[in-house]
């Protein structure tokens, strides 16, 4: 990326306070400007100024750094009022884009958005990864990723970066999960490079369920500042975002709902613990409650029984046609959660709830079994029309990923000049 020279005998990269600290801010100011403008508006460089404090000189410079290093595009001519002549137009580049990727206990999923979020292209695979070892699974992955990549590049568009979410607890600066009890790993540093090689900006790790909650947050239309979101997939995860900041407390665990004693003498957990929440409400927990088997791969052989999506199929159906066995399993579920929501909600004191994974898919029972739960064990806190669907879907993880890395990018734009 072009930049001006520092003055003399200034450190380009030196104490707080320097040129380079100073540029490096205000080159970030612009690109905030830039990208968050509304949508279908382009703001010109004498725009950005005004709004900025600024110079036009300095706006003009930096502008010129963002579109050297390829992540900012001129579009079309912008009126500037009734006096001057209208001015160019400045956008986020669309020939850019993000990689969101997701390992889950029986799929890994894949997607491109644009720097705007707009999803360009997803595919999703289904594979059992309990108990696999991480250098098979990441390696699924890397080839599902750079098929996406391709894909991508044929349509004229360049990763620049990843997001990757797995299901348990990480520490993004080392890449390592230090738990998902789901998948059996425990204190696995994960190849990052080998998913998305040479890519500008590298790949972070998320946890799956606060990178969803971050695609939420993001994506509802005039959604709350203050919401609980809960994952549930195998396991069932959490996200709590307060004041439109996700909250991930002191070592960034905050939020581990699946894991809330809701039954204290209850079923053993892969956690450790007994009567979790995922031990009533998890994806499998639901389907061997309402007596469906679900897929199991063994010694790599094809695996048997149905697979998640026709196990969740299966569900539905059985719902739908009055099965009192799957019927029950979903209301429990629903109690559960209730349970386990209502403690969360007085402790957090918010009062929203944003549902996700297979809660969402079976919203329309679970979500009278929730208000029923709540209305016992948190009266007047989380009232049903508190409580939603999220409005992103089962991409919510990957969407979640790739869209904190774009917003690193927008905070640090200087990252892509090391």
């Amino acid at each position: 990326m072009a930049s001006s020279a520092p003055a003399a005998g200034t450190p380009e990269h030196g104490m707080p306070g320097s040129m380079g600290d100073v540029r490096r801010g205000n080159l970030a100011l612009v690109m905030g400007r830039i990208a968050h403008s509304p949508a279908g508006t382009h703001l010109t460089r004498a725009q950005i100024a005004a709004a900025t404090g600024l110079t036009k000189a300095s706006v003009s410079s930096l502008v010129l750094d963002l579109l050297n290093a390829g992540i900012v595009r001129e579009v079309g001519l912008n009126p500037q009022g009734e006096r001057g002549r209208p001015g160019v137009g400045l956008e986020l580049d669309p020939a850019n884009g993000m990689m969101g990727m997701e390992v889950n206990v029986d799929y890994i999923s894949a997607g491109v958005t644009d720097l705007a979020g707009n999803l360009l292209l997803q595919e999703s695979r289904e594979q059992d990864n309990r108990n696999a070892s991480p250098g098979a699974v990441m390696a699924a992955l890397a080839g599902l990723a750079a098929e996406l990549r391709a894909s991508a590049e044929a349509q004229g568009v360049r990763v620049l970066g990843g997001g990757l979410a797995v299901p348990g607890l990480v520490e993004d600066k080392t890449a390592t999960v230090i738990t998902a009890p789901n998948l059996g790993w425990n204190n696995e540093t994960l190849d990052l490079r080998s998913l998305l090689p040479d890519v500008r900006l590298g790949t972070t790790i998320f946890n799956e369920a606060n990178a969803a909650a971050l695609a939420e947050l993001r994506y509802r239309p005039a959604g709350r500042a203050d919401f609980l979101f809960v994952s549930g997939e195998v396991g069932v995860g959490g996200g709590v975002v307060i004041g439109s900041e996700l909250f991930t407390g002191p070592h960034g665990h905050a939020g581990e709902l699946g894991h809330v004693v809701v039954e204290p003498d209850g079923e053993a957990c892969s956690c450790g613990g007994r009567g979790c929440l995922e031990t009533v409400a998890g994806q499998d927990a639901i389907i061997a409650a309402a007596g469906i088997s679900p897929r199991r791969q063994v010694n790599r052989q094809p695996p048997a029984g149905p697979s998640r999506s026709e196990s969740l199929e299966l569900l539905l159906s059985a719902i739908e046609g009055g099965d009192a066995d799957a019927l029950t399993a979903v209301v429990r579920a629903g109690h559960f959660l209730g349970v386990a929501v209502a403690s969360s909600v007085r402790l957090l004191n918010i009062s929203s709830v944003v549902l996700g994974g297979h809660f969402a898919i079976l919203g329309e029972w679970i979500m009278p079994a929730l208000s029923a739960s709540l209305a016992i064990y948190a009266p007047g806190r989380v009232l049903p029309g508190d409580i939603s669907l999220s409005a992103v879907g089962q991409a919510g993880a990957l969407l979640g990923a790739a869209g904190s890395v774009v917003t690193s990018l927008v905070e640090a734009p200087h990252r892509l000049d090391s």
